[in-house]
C-alpha cells in the first residue's frame, strides 16, 4: 500500500469545503510514493454537514470515479494534528488498496463470500442493538477484530457506505493481505482494586469478591460505613471499568498468519491504568437493600470490575503509550542518525518525530467527551498523536461510542494504522 492521500477543510458551504480538500488531494497525487490511483476513500464530516450528506457523496463519486466511500458524521472530526468541533468541516483520505482485498458493506450490501479478516465499522448510536451488531460482525471476521465507532450528531447521525445510511452497522472489510496495527487507549484511571463479580442480576451487581458491591464502592471512595447519600457528589464522578472473565490461553482466537494485529488485550488494571479489554460504563444507580450497584451494562458472574474516574494525565500517558507501541511495531527500533540528532537538538516539548516510512495512513476514533477540552487545549489530543507518529495521513471522528475487536467502548480512543507495502 502506498502513502494515503488526505485532506481536511472547513467552510460554511459544504461545496467549498470539499473543493478545498479536493485541491489538497490532487496536489498530493503526483508526490513520490503517493496513492495516485485510489480505490477506497474515507469521508468524515461534522454534523453541520449531515443534511447535505447525499449531494456530498454524489460529488465525491463525480470527482473520483471508481472510488468506493465509507465514513460517518461526528460532533467533531479529526485530521493530522487538528480537530474540528462546532464548525462545518470534513476530512478525506484515499487509499490504493486492490479492489479484491476489500469489500464495502451495509445492511443493503452484504459481505457475501468475502474472506473478511478485519473490518472498519460505523454504527448508529440510537438503536439498542449496537452491541449485538458489533458482536455479530466481529464473528464474521477471521480475527474478530473491528475498529471504528458509533456515528454522532446533535440531530441525525449518518453513516456512509456507498450510500447515505441511518440505523444499523456498515463499513469496509479487509482480507488478510491488508496489514494494519490497532490499539485502544483509555481515558479513565482506576480508583480502587479490580474485583470479581460473584453475584449479579443483569445490570445490578450485588457482590464483588463475595462482599456487597455497594460496600466495596464506598470503601474505594473513602466513605466506608457512611450513608450513601453523603457520598453522592463523589458517586456522580465515578464510573465503572468492566472486563469479561479472562479467557484461557487455549481458547483464545489467534489473529491469523501474517496479521499485524498484535494488540495487548490485558485484563483490568496495568500499573494504575486500564487494559484494552476494559469497557468504561456509567454508574446508573444504587440498591442499598441488596448492597448492590446498577451499571450501564450487563455484568456476568466471573467478570471483573474496578471503579474509576476520568483523568486527563492518565489519558495523555495512555495515548502516548499506544502511539509508541504502534510506532515500534511498524518501524525499526532505531531511528536514522539524522532523525535522532534532530530530536536531540530540538527545544524541549517541540521535538516531533519525522513522518513514519512504515505508516501509509491512520484512522483515529475518539470519544466525543474527549478532544481538546479534555486534554487541555484545542487539538491537543491530535497533537499528541502527530507528535508520536509523525506527520502521517490521518482522519477520524469523535464518536458516541468507540468500537474495537468485539466491544463497544466509552471514553476511549481507537488508533489504527495501515502499513506501507513491504
Amino acid at each position: 500500500m502506498k502513502r494515503l492521500l488526505h485532506a481536511h477543510a472547513t467552510h460554511p458551504d459544504w461545496r467549498m469545503a470539499l473543493a478545498l480538500a479536493a485541491a489538497q488531494i490532487e496536489a498530493q497525487r503526483s508526490e513520490p510514493g503517493a496513492a495516485s490511483a485510489p480505490t477506497l476513500g474515507w469521508v468524515y464530516f461534522t454534523d453541520l454537514f449531515s443534511a447535505h450528506a447525499t449531494p456530498l457523496l454524489a460529488e465525491l463519486h463525480q470527482r473520483w470515479p471508481g472510488v468506493q466511500w465509507v465514513g460517518a458524521s461526528g460532533v467533531g472530526i479529526a485530521a493530522s494534528g487538528v480537530e474540528y468541533f462546532d464548525e462545518p468541516a470534513l476530512a478525506l483520505m484515499l487509499a490504493d488498496i486492490p479492489r479484491e482485498r476489500f469489500r464495502v458493506f451495509s445492511g443493503a450490501r452484504p459481505l457475501g463470500g468475502f474472506p473478511a479478516h478485519t473490518a472498519n465499522v460505523h454504527a448508529d448510536p440510537g438503536g439498542n442493538d449496537a452491541d449485538e451488531l458489533v458482536r455479530d460482525m466481529s464473528a464474521r471476521t477471521a480475527t474478530g477484530y473491528l475498529f471504528g465507532g458509533l456515528a454522532s450528531a446533535r440531530s441525525t447521525a449518518v453513516q456512509i457506505a456507498e450510500d447515505v445510511l441511518t440505523g444499523g452497522l456498515s463499513g469496509v472489510a479487509f482480507d488478510a493481505r491488508v496489514a494494519l496495527v490497532s490499539r485502544v487507549t483509555q481515558g479513565c484511571q482506576p480508583i480502587g482494586q479490580a474485583r470479581t463479580v460473584t453475584a449479579a442480576d443483569r445490570n445490578v451487581v450485588t457482590q464483588l469478591d463475595g462482599e456487597g458491591a455497594l460496600d466495596c464502592l464506598l470503601r474505594d471512595l473513602n466513605f466506608e460505613g457512611a450513608d450513601p447519600r453523603a457520598a453522592l457528589p463523589a458517586l456522580r464522578q465515578t464510573l465503572v471499568g468492566l472486563s469479561d472473565a479472562p479467557v484461557p490461553a487455549t481458547e483464545r482466537r489467534a489473529p491469523g498468519a501474517g496479521s499485524a494485529l498484535q494488540g495487548r488485550f490485558d485484563h483490568l488494571t496495568r500499573r494504575g491504568a486500564f487494559g484494552a479489554d476494559t469497557r468504561v460504563r456509567h454508574l446508573v444507580g444504587l440498591d442499598p437493600g441488596r448492597r448492590g450497584i446498577a451499571i450501564g451494562d450487563i455484568a456476568e458472574v466471573g467478570s471483573q470490575i474496578a471503579f474509576c474516574s476520568r483523568n486527563t494525565e492518565a489519558a495523555r500517558r495512555d495515548l502516548m503509550r499506544i502511539c509508541a507501541e504502534v510506532r515500534e511495531e511498524v518501524e525499526p527500533e532505531t531511528l536514522p542518525l539524522e532523525a535522532a540528532l534532530a530530536l536531540k537538538g530540538a527545544p524541549a516539548g517541540q521535538a516531533a518525530l519525522p513522518a513514519s516510512h512504515g505508516i501509509a495512513g491512520a484512522i483515529y476514533v475518539s470519544c466525543a467527551g474527549r478532544g481538546g477540552a479534555h486534554f487541555g487545549a484545542p487539538s491537543a489530543e491530535l497533537a499528541i498523536v502527530k507528535h508520536a507518529l509523525g506527520d502521517v495521513p490521518l482522519v477520524g471522528f469523535f464518536a458516541s461510542g468507540e468500537i474495537a475487536r468485539e466491544h463497544l467502548y466509552g471514553y476511549t480512543g481507537v488508533l489504527t494504522v495501515f502499513r506501507t507495502a513491504e
